[in-house]
C-alpha cells in the first residue's frame, strides 16, 4: 500500500508510547506480554483478542436489555413499590453511564487488561448477588454494582482491540465485528429472557452470567495483551466525584424526564447539579497537566466529529428500537420471544456487513462511508415507518437489514477513528468518551423522540364512550396501558378500546420514524462536512495536539 501523507490534526507522536523503526519509519508492534516489537503482521493472538471482547461487550448487550423481560416475575416475588421498580430498571445505566469516563482513564494508568479482567470478575460476582436477592433494596444495590462492572468492561474491550490491530484495514473490521456483535447481542436479551424465564426463575436472566464471566477470565488471563502507557500518569482523585455527580445528574434528568415530564422538580435539581458538576470538572480539567478527560481531543476534527454522528445515531436508532418492540408487542400481539427474533435480522446483518465498511473507507473515505450508513438508516427507518397493522413480515425483512447494515456503517467507522485519532496512551479515555457519547444518545432519544412518540399517541387516541374517568386515564396514558384496559373491560367496548388504541399508535408511530429518519439526513449531512478533511488512513499514532512544555499546574 502507497504511504499516505497524514492529515495535519493527526501528526505528531506520542514518545511515551510510540517510537518510530529507522527501517520502515512505521511503529513497532509489540507483545502482549513483553512490550517487545512482534512481526509486521501484528499479534498473531489478535483474532482471540477480538473473540474474548465480544463476548463481553455481548453478555453486557444482553444484560442492559434483558431486565425488562424478568420485571413482571420478579415483580410477584419481590413486591418492590413503583419507585423501587424504577430503580431496579434504571440504576445500571445510571451508575455506568457516570462512571464511563472515570474508568477509561484508569484503563489507561492502570492497564485495559487488568481494568477489564477486574470488571469482568466483578460483574460475575454482581450477577450472582443480582440473581439471588431477597429484597428489592438489595436488588438495586446489586444492579448498581452490576453498572460499576459493566462501567469499566465497556471501555476496555475496545482498548484491547485497539491495541491488539495494529493494520488499520484489519483494525477498522475487528472494531466493526466489535459493534455489530454488541448491536446483535442487545435485540438477543429478549430472546434469551423469554427462554429462560419459560424455565426457571426470573434470577436465571442473571446467574447464567456467572459461568460466562468465568470463561472469559479465564481466557482473558491467556490472550489479552496489555495496553498500559509506558509511562501512566497520575489519577486526579479531586476530578473524579466531578465527573461521577455530573453525569450521572445529566443521565437521570434526561431519563426521568422522558419517563414523568419535565415539569418533575427532580428533573431540574439533577439538571442544575449534574450541568454545575460538569462546569466544574471541566474547568478544572482545562487547568491540569494531567487531566483526568483530554480536553485536547476534541480539537481533533476526526474526534470530534464522530462522536457527533455517534449521538445522532443513537439518538435515532434507540428511538426506532423502542418503537418496533411497541409495533410488534402491542399492536401485532406478538410475544416479546416473537418481537426479539423479529427484530434479530437488523442486528445480525450488521455482524455480517462489517468487513464491507473496511472495503468502503479506502475508496470513497470516512466521511463518505459514515455518511452512506446514516442515509441507509434514515430510508430504512422511513420504511419502516409505513409499517401497517397487518403488513407481511417478509416485506419488513429487507428494511430490517438495511438499516442494520447502515448502523453498522456509522458505527465501525466513528469508533475505529476515535480510537485511531487519539494517541495510544489515551485509548481508554476515548474508547470511553465514544461510549459516553452513545449513552447520552440514547438516552436523549428516549426522551426526545419517546415523548414524541407518547404526545402523538395522547392526542390521537380517540376513546369510546362507556369508560369510567380511571379507565379512560390509563387507556390514553400509552398504547400499552389501552391495550390493557380493553383487556380489562372486554367484549365489543374492549375490542373497540383495542382498535382505537392501536390506531393511534401507528400515527405516533409513523409521525416519530419520520422525525428519526429527519435527523438521521441531518446527520449525514453534518457527517460530509465535518469529516470531509479525515483521511481515509488513520495511522492510530498521532497525539492531535503538541503536549506543553510548561510545568504541570495545580488546579485549586
Amino acid at each position: 500500500m502507497t504511504p499516505k501523507t497524514p492529515h495535519p490534526s493527526t501528526t505528531g507522536q506520542d514518545s511515551a508510547t510510540t517510537r518510530q523503526t529507522p527501517a520502515t519509519g512505521q511503529a513497532p508492534r509489540t507483545s502482549p506480554r513483553t512490550g517487545a516489537a512482534t512481526a509486521a503482521g501484528g499479534d498473531p493472538r489478535r483474532w482471540a483478542v477480538l473473540a474474548v471482547s465480544c463476548v463481553a461487550a455481548a453478555l453486557l448487550g444482553i444484560d442492559n436489555s434483558v431486565l425488562t423481560y424478568a420485571v413482571p416475575s420478579l415483580s410477584r416475588q419481590l413486591n418492590p413499590s413503583s419507585t423501587q421498580l424504577l430503580w431496579i430498571v434504571d440504576v445500571y445505566g445510571f451508575v455506568l453511564g457516570g462512571l464511563l469516563i472515570v474508568a477509561g482513564a484508569l484503563g489507561d494508568r492502570i492497564g485495559g487488561k487488568k481494568l477489564l479482567l477486574t470488571g469482568v470478575g466483578g460483574f460475575g460476582a454482581a450477577s450472582a448477588l443480582t440473581a439471588y436477592a431477597p429484597s428489592p433494596e438489595l436488588l438495586i444495590a446489586a444492579r448498581a454494582l452490576l453498572g460499576l462492572a459493566g462501567a469499566t468492561i465497556m471501555p476496555s474491550t475496545l482498548s484491547l482491540v485497539r491495541t491488539a490491530f495494529t493494520d488499520p484495514r484489519e483494525r477498522t473490521t475487528a472494531i466493526g465485528v466489535s459493534g455489530g456483535v454488541a448491536a446483535a447481542s442487545f435485540a438477543l436479551g429478549p430472546v434469551v429472557g423469554g427462554l429462560l424465564l419459560d424455565h426457571f426463575w426470573w434470577g436465571s436472566v442473571f446467574l447464567i452470567n456467572v459461568p460466562l464471566m468465568a470463561a472469559i477470565l479465564v481466557a482473558g488471563a491467556l490472550v489479552l495483551p496489555e495496553s498500559r502507557s509506558a509511562h501512566p500518569r497520575p489519577l486526579d482523585w479531586a476530578s473524579v466525584p466531578l465527573s461521577i455527580t455530573g453525569m450521572f445528574g445529566v443521565i437521570y434528568a434526561i431519563k426521568t424526564a422522558a419517563r414523568d415530564g419535565v415539569d418533575e422538580p427532580a428533573v431540574w435539581i439533577a439538571a442544575a447539579v449534574g450541568a454545575l458538576a460538569l462546569a466544574a470538572f471541566l474547568r478544572r480539567q482545562g487547568r491540569l497537566a494531567a487531566p483526568l478527560l483530554e480536553l485536547r481531543l476534541f480539537r481533533n476534527e476526526a474526534f470530534s466529529g464522530t462522536i457527533g454522528a455517534n449521538v445522532v445515531t443513537m439518538l435515532a436508532s434507540t428511538t426506532l428500537s423502542l418503537a418496533c418492540s411497541l409495533y410488534f408487542q402491542v399492536v401485532r400481539g406478538w410475544s416479546p420471544l416473537t418481537a426479539g427474533l423479529a427484530l434479530l435480522p437488523g442486528p445480525l446483518s450488521a455482524a455480517f456487513a462489517a468487513p464491507l465498511a473496511t472495503l468502503l473507507v479506502p475508496r470513497i473515505g470516512r466521511a463518505r462511508t459514515v455518511a452512506l450508513g446514516l442515509l441507509l438508516m434514515a430510508v430504512s427507518t422511513a420504511g419502516i415507518g409505513m409499517l401497517t397493522a397487518h403488513t407481511a413480515y417478509w416485506r419488513m425483512l429487507p428494511v430490517l437489514v438495511v438499516n442494520g447494515v447502515g448502523i453498522i456503517f456509522t458505527f465501525a467507522v466513528t469508533s475505529d477513528t476515535i480510537l485511531a485519532s487519539a494517541p495510544r496512551d489515551r485509548t481508554g479515555s476515548a474508547a470511553a468518551i465514544s461510549e459516553t457519547s452513545m449513552e447520552l444518545g440514547g438516552a436523549l432519544g428516549i426522551a426526545i423522540l419517546g415523548s414524541v412518540l407518547t404526545a402523538v399517541y395522547r392526542g390521537a387516541v380517540s376513546l369510546p364512550r362507556g369508560l369510567t374517568g380511571a379507565q379512560a386515564s390509563v387507556a390514553r396514558e400509552s398504547v400499552a396501558g389501552g391495550v390493557d384496559t380493553a383487556g380489562r373491560v372486554g367484549g365489543p367496548l374492549g375490542r373497540r378500546i383495542a382498535d382505537a388504541s392501536r390506531e393511534a399508535y401507528l400515527h405516533s408511530f409513523h409521525v416519530t420514524t419520520l422525525i428519526a429518519a429527519a435527523v438521521m439526513l441531518a446527520g449525514a449531512a453534518v457527517a460530509l462536512w465535518t469529516l470531509r478533511n479525515v483521511p481515509a488512513e488513520l495511522p492510530g499514532d498521532a497525539d492531535p495536539v503538541p503536549r506543553p512544555a510548561a510545568a504541570p499546574v495545580s488546579a485549586p
